[in-house]
């Protein structure tokens, strides 16, 4: 089936899962939305985050899209139910994925999740984690300015690496050997955190296993393209298009990317 696969962001922490699709499936289009104008989701309420994430799927189901991979971890933990039930197509989101990666890396059952505020607070991931491994031991910590620093593009140098060190400073009392990036933006920080936490930490996102349920569904539906891709990837953003341009650049290796800007009411 020739139809693209729509997957949505609250901003370009979801290029990062783009990344591994595009990898793994290079046969696909890709439409992508980033909410950029109204990032970060993390504070806003759980009706909000609904709200913006259910006016990008309509966005992108009138595009035909055949899937929809919503790649944010807070719009995954308010409305991933909502949309596998209404929407005509497939839906994945990304906390699931990211949980059972983390079961199948543990050695000691001991998991840190870091996340936004509204994905700490929704309990999702600790929902995930027990539901595989119910002796699994938890901490949770809020990294509400990842975002930001991410989105402004500034997430390289020694003022980012110097936040992220503040940031998790509460871990350094914890004991855990596995920690999940429980927010898409927060691989382009990793090698930050991966410093922070020590070598001894397993620090991974969920693209991998994120990707994985993406192709086991489409194999399942025989929703896969048959033929190479001759279409090209379109990328919508609700904020600045040059930083957005910016960023798919040098993540996704896009040397003229196609973009396009939208708005949300």
């Amino acid at each position: 089936m020739n139809a693209p696969i729509g997957v949505i962001d609250s901003g370009v922490g979801g290029l990062t899962v783009v990344k591994e699709l595009m990898r793994r499936l290079p046969n696909e289009q890709f439409l992508y939305i980033g909410d950029t104008a109204r990032c970060p989701y993390g504070p806003r309420s759980a009706s909000e985050v609904r709200k913006f994430t259910w006016q990008m799927a309509e966005e992108l189901k009138a595009h035909s899209i055949k899937m929809l991979v919503v790649a944010c971890n807070t719009a995954t933990a308010v409305a991933l139910e909502s949309l596998q039930k209404k929407c005509p197509f497939p839906v994945v989101g990304v906390i699931f994925p990211g949980a059972r990666a983390a079961i199948k890396a543990t050695k000691r059952s001991e998991v840190c999740i870091l996340g936004t505020s509204g994905t700490i607070q929704s309990g999702a991931y600790e929902q995930a984690l027990k539901s595989l491994s119910s002796s699994c031991h938890i901490i949770p910590l809020a990294c509400p300015s990842f975002v930001p620093l991410v989105e402004s593009g500034e997430y390289e140098g020694d003022f980012a690496k110097d936040l992220v060190n503040k940031t998790l400073e509460p871990l350094l009392k914890e004991s855990f050997d596995t920690l999940i990036l429980g927010c898409t933006h927060y691989p382009l920080l990793q090698n930050h955190i991966e410093q922070a936490v020590g070598p001894d930490v397993t620090v991974l996102s969920s693209a991998e296993e994120t990707a994985d349920d993406v192709e086991e569904i489409l194999n399942y539906f025989n929703l896969q393209r048959k033929d190479e891709n001759t279409n090209s990837h379109i990328f919508f953003t609700t904020g600045s298009i040059p930083m957005f341009k910016t960023t798919i650049s040098k993540w996704l290796e896009i040397s003229n990317p196609m973009i396009e800007q939208i708005s949300f009411k």
